[in-house]
């Protein structure tokens, strides 16, 4: 092992990586994520691939498959939620279902769910933030959205086995995320806390807005951008776009991953691309028979608030709470997808409330 650090010193890891056949591998480290996960790439004489650390107690607990509101609430946020947390198991059922479903996800070598280590597929370095310009930018992002066409159009069966079951993005799980908003970034903002009467207020506004969703009958992966796609030219159709950091997936509208693709939070998608990104997907979907076009741009203005408000949070919590001030650098980005969201008529409710008390975010 190349690095004298603890993590690559660990016992566990030797060992892990001996029984997997791939003793006295180099390690080296790769860029890691806003989560307790870490990345490295491995290598032996010929081969290479990517490990992935996700130590079993390093977070909450994973929402119980039959856990009700309460317990998810007391268990914390990863429950309420519906985040993995430290369970690999739900990379591992994921990673195997896209795979069967012809999507590029990560190969899995070797996975001991037990120590949290897996070693999986290394699919590059050529994230499509890296890679992307203004000469390939259409052709890069319409290969995205044909694989969320596809992914859709295909319907696989999400995993349900004893160790992983694939969840519903249910209406505890946005609001807890939405709720992120008021408990984070409006404290970094205003310097105080919202008072209890607004918060109530926002949560009201919260549900109504959430209450327009259709219902839930998608695969979603839930953090489908630019620094989670590969772009893999040199193979063909749906494979040149490699998906990777999957396993918070859940079943939900199909239009929350094309938000997440087009309101990007680390890069700015121009909007006419983004506007026709749209198009091209209710277009493909139209193909497939049962498709209500309404419905799913409606969803796709509801979940462009949901996601964007919990992004907001999110960074805003990472900068306080863990010290990771590099993400207040996203914010004013965020910020201008939140406005532009509150503009559409699904979002009423939510630019009156924040016109109310937040005029700043709203103008």
């Amino acid at each position: 092992m190349s690095l004298n650090t603890a993590e690559t010193k660990n016992p566990l890891l030797e060992e892990f990586l001996q029984n997997a056949g791939w003793r006295n591998a180099a390690i080296m480290p790769l860029a890691g994520d806003a989560s307790s996960r870490s990345y490295f790439r491995v290598t032996v004489p010929q081969r290479h691939a990517v490990l992935m650390s996700a130590p079993p107690t390093s977070e909450a607990a994973p929402c119980p498959p039959n856990a009700d509101a309460d317990e998810r609430r007391r268990l914390g946020y990863n429950a309420s939620a519906r985040l993995a947390g430290p369970n690999l198991n739900a990379f591992l059922a994921i990673a195997k279902m896209l795979r069967d479903a012809g999507i590029a996800a990560p190969e899995i070598f070797a996975a001991d769910p037990q120590t949290g280590f897996a070693l999986i597929e290394d699919l590059g370095d050529d994230l499509f933030a890296k890679v992307v310009t203004q000469e390939n930018e259409r052709m890069m992002y319409e290969h995205a959205t044909d694989v969320l066409s596809f992914l859709h159009a295909r319907a696989p069966t999400p995993p349900s086995g004893a160790d992983y079951h694939m969840l519903a993005y249910d209406q505890l799980a946005l609001t807890s995320e939405t709720d992120l908003l008021i408990e984070w970034y409006w404290p970094l903002k205003k310097a105080a806390r919202a008072d209890p009467s607004i918060i109530a207020e926002y949560r009201a506004v919260t549900d109504e807005l959430l209450g327009g969703l259709g219902p839930e009958h998608a695969v979603v992966l839930r953090d489908y951008h630019a620094e989670n796609l590969l772009w893999r030219p040199e193979s063909e159709g749906l494979a040149r776009v490699g998906v990777i950091d999957f396993q918070d997936g859940l079943v939900g509208s199909p239009a929350y991953d094309l938000v997440s693709l087009l309101e990007d939070a680390r890069r700015d998608v121009d909007p006419e691309l983004a506007v026709a990104m749209i198009g091209r997907y209710v277009f493909n979907a139209e193909k497939h028979g049962d498709f209500d076009r309404d419905q799913f741009l409606r969803d796709y203005a509801i979940l462009a608030v949901q996601r964007n408000a919990k992004i907001l949070g999110v960074f805003a919590r990472l900068a306080k709470r863990d010290g990771k001030q590099r993400y207040l650098e996203f914010l004013p980005r965020v910020e201008a997808h939140f406005r532009n969201d509150l503009r559409r008529s699904p979002a009423s409710a939510m630019r009156d409330f924040f016109n109310r008390h937040f005029s700043e975010l709203a103008a």
